[in-house]
């Protein structure tokens, strides 16, 4: 259930369970979840592409029984070749990758696609869209960071919102306006409206939504209301 339609496109909500409270992961993810949240991230860092470690396939794993959820792998780590089947394995129905870490791009795009999930491909705030434009035809997924990757709770790069915009036309131009345009970084209910309106239709959120002063639940219905 997509929190909003805007033109004509569904709007999905992905709630980066990085920001959530650890001690209570499962209680956060099924409150995420009831909440109305479509997809849940999963914020995959190793201390070497970004400066912080967050955790790996044994937690997706122990989520997949207990939501239904699509689980969204992003994988900000080097070498994630190595690493996609073990979180396919682990439940992860999308697998985004980072161009910056991917010498082979198009072949780990076709590596996630035979591992059984739908893939993504990721763009630091830093990174041209031009740089994935030749597997457009391949992949799922866009994802615009709109934060420099690495660290929750920072402030949103105001300037990403052009980039959206043109990653968006670009999509059109290629055909590929079917692709989900997802952002990270920053968002919250103050914001989100200007991102969509820019062509995004998936967003990710973390601390807005988990550490709500009134609850997830209520932090989901702000995004929803902001839309409306």
């Amino acid at each position: 259930m997509a929190i909003a339609t805007y033109q004509g496109r569904s709007i999905l909500l992905a709630p980066s369970i990085l920001a959530a409270n650890f001690t209570r992961l499962g209680d956060d993810v099924r409150d995420a979840e009831g909440g109305g949240a479509d997809w849940l991230q999963a914020d995959i860092m190793d201390g070497h592409f970004v400066p912080n470690i967050s955790f790996g396939p044994l937690v997706v794993d122990a989520l997949r029984p207990i939501t239904a959820c699509l689980l969204d792998c992003h994988l900000m780590i080097e070498h994630p070749e190595d690493y996609i089947g073990d979180f396919v394995r682990a439940g992860a129905r999308n697998i985004t990758v980072h161009v910056e870490a991917c010498r082979h791009l198009h072949r780990v795009v076709q590596q996630i696609k035979a591992a059984g999930a739908t893939a993504g491909v990721a763009l630091n705030p830093g990174t041209p869209p031009a740089m994935i434009e030749e597997v457009l035809p391949d992949i799922d997924l866009i994802l615009v960071m709109t934060v420099n990757p690495g660290f929750g709770g920072q402030k949103f790069i105001e300037s990403s919102i052009d980039k959206i915009g043109r990653v968006r036309r670009m999509l059109e131009r290629r055909h590929r306006d079917d692709l989900l345009l997802q952002v990270d970084g920053g968002i919250s209910a103050a914001n989100v409206r200007k991102v969509v309106e820019a062509g995004a239709t998936c967003i990710v959120a973390g601390s807005a939504i988990f550490d709500h002063h009134a609850g997830i639940a209520a932090a989901i219905e702000e995004f929803r209301s902001a839309l409306r």
